[in-house]
């Protein structure tokens, strides 16, 4: 069964969605339970392939028993299980929460979410380039319906853009892959990597303009600088549960951008190395700066929120184009901090935008919320959390990053761009929620709901994440080094999926 354990990931949600859409006009009771189950199944998988990483062995699972570089396969290490793990913690809470009544806004709701889940986990997990633009679009399909959960004007216009931009995303992908493979004959992704050193002249080229057209696919997924316009919108008007599964959209991106330029542009792609990492560092400088002014102009808490997850991208390409162990090490602790507290933080202002009457979620002086003290004390965890104060894993994740700045150009830039984002930040947020839980209006206005006790499980698994990953900051630090040095051993991964060829040996 153990050696079955890489595809559990992907065929559980599978199952669970097909179960789920085929009992489409089912009680609503047997749905939740279903999807509540299949979801801590996912985290109970999720743990063990994390606990099984941990020895550094570097695990892939072989579909039909067809062997690399012609199968289809798919690949645990240390990183690709961490980022299930993480999907699964923040899908328990986005499930959890639509189990409060958001689920019966519309149909379909726990089939799509749970195939949803299948198409980012193997996104995760996936082997070879084909594949990933293969479970690109199954998460897609999936998150289309789900933007649109509900209905509403505002869904649909922003859902138009997110569809439109998606699409033709899609199309450079496959440009960019069939690009590739026609350069190198291959689209294994470990197998690629061998092929790539030694390739003539004219197909180097040809692999240079494949490379710099995933550069902008995976830019469009991350919300890179100039491609980020689609996010704000479509995240806003999302259902909360909805959007804060999306708060892992954007990273699937990040990750794309580490695994595909660590391992086949690695140092050993002459002359391709680090062929994204100058523009991965000052795209990510502008879209940091992007990200903070939209998070001090935005007045509309859900917006804000937003433009939140664009900040933390910035950072984390900032991060990647550091280019240096320190600097990976400090952006994998610091992505599953942003990703866990921004989806906690969506489904706060849903919370909170219920019990405000019609000013629901606008940063405006209105009737308060009517449960102020968990709200209140989730908000100040989430805000303080996010724009990186002590004694949260924000503050540890920024300061990582700043100590592994080296020398004076990268030292200059960061620290005075994370630094000064983090202090506005910290401005905007604080008048967020002055305005929202000080500044009430003495007019009265019938609340929509209480809180509950499952929005507020939900809230606190999310959000909780910030003093937990500070109270395990050791163990989690230790892990994240032990990644990054994983992904720097490009030649242990070469010969666990290929064998043990010479480098630069074809097989």
């Amino acid at each position: 069964m153990m050696q079955h354990l890489p595809i559990l990931p992907i065929l559980l949600p599978l199952l669970a969605g097909l179960l789920l859409l085929v009992n489409r006009d089912g009680a609503t009771r047997p749905r939740r339970i279903i999807s509540l189950i299949s979801t801590l199944l996912l985290v109970v998988i999720a743990a063990t392939l994390m606990f099984q990483a941990t020895d550094d062995e570097i695990r892939y699972y072989a579909l039909g028993d067809w062997q690399p570089p012609f199968g289809i396969i798919l690949v645990v290490d240390r990183l690709s299980a961490m980022m299930v793990m993480l999907t699964s913690v923040l899908a328990l809470g986005s499930v959890i929460y639509a189990c409060a009544g958001e689920d019966d806004k519309g149909t379909n709701y726990h089939g799509l979410f749970q195939l949803q889940l299948m198409g980012i986990n193997g996104a995760f997990l996936t082997g070879d380039l084909f594949n990933l633009f293969v479970f690109f679009e199954v998460l897609l399909i999936a998150s289309y319906a789900l933007l649109m959960h509900g209905g509403g004007k505002t869904r649909i216009h922003a859902s138009f853009h997110y569809v439109a931009l998606n699409l033709a995303n899609s199309a450079l992908f496959l440009l960019a892959v069939g690009t590739l493979y026609g350069a190198t004959g291959t689209l294994n992704m470990a197998d690629m990597a061998m092929r790539i050193e030694n390739l003539e002249p004219e197909q180097t080229e040809l692999v240079k303009v494949g490379a710099m057209l995933l550069l902008v696919v995976f830019g469009l997924k991350a919300a890179m600088l100039p491609l980020y316009f689609w996010l704000p919108r479509a995240y806003a008007a999302a259902p909360a549960p909805v959007a804060a599964l999306f708060a892992i959209m954007s990273k699937i991106g990040v990750y794309a951008i580490i695994r595909v330029y660590t391992l086949i542009f690695g140092s050993h792609a002459d002359p391709l190395h680090n062929l994204a990492q100058p523009w991965v560092w000052w795209l990510g400088l502008a879209t940091l700066v992007l990200g903070t002014i939209g998070v001090v102009a935005a007045r509309d808490l859900r917006g804000q929120i937003a433009y939140l997850i664009i900040l933390s991208v910035g950072t984390l390409l900032a991060g990647i184009g550091m280019n240096s162990l320190a600097a990976q090490s400090a952006l994998l602790y610091y992505l599953p901090h942003t990703t866990l507290i921004t989806g906690g933080l969506f489904l706060l202002a849903d919370s909170i935008a219920m019990q405000r009457g019609q000013a629901g979620s606008r940063i405006v002086r209105a009737r308060g919320v009517k449960e102020p003290v968990p709200l209140g004390l989730f908000f100040f965890i989430g805000a303080m959390g996010i724009a990186g104060m002590p004694p949260f894993s924000g503050a540890i994740g920024k300061t990582l990053l700043l100590q592994a700045a080296v020398g004076p150009i990268q030292q200059a830039w960061l620290w005075g761009v994370l630094l000064v984002s983090g202090l506005l930040a910290i401005i905007a947020m604080s008048r967020a929620g002055s305005t929202i839980f000080w500044r009430a209006s003495p007019k009265d206005e019938t609340s929509v709901a209480n809180l509950g006790i499952r929005r507020g499980i939900a809230i606190g698994l999310l959000i909780g994440a910030s003093p937990i990953m500070a109270l395990f900051a050791g163990p989690v630090t230790e892990y994240t080094q032990a990644t990054a040095e994983q992904l720097a051993d490009h030649d242990a991964y070469i010969r666990t999926i290929i064998g043990p060829q010479e480098p630069g040996e074809v097989p």
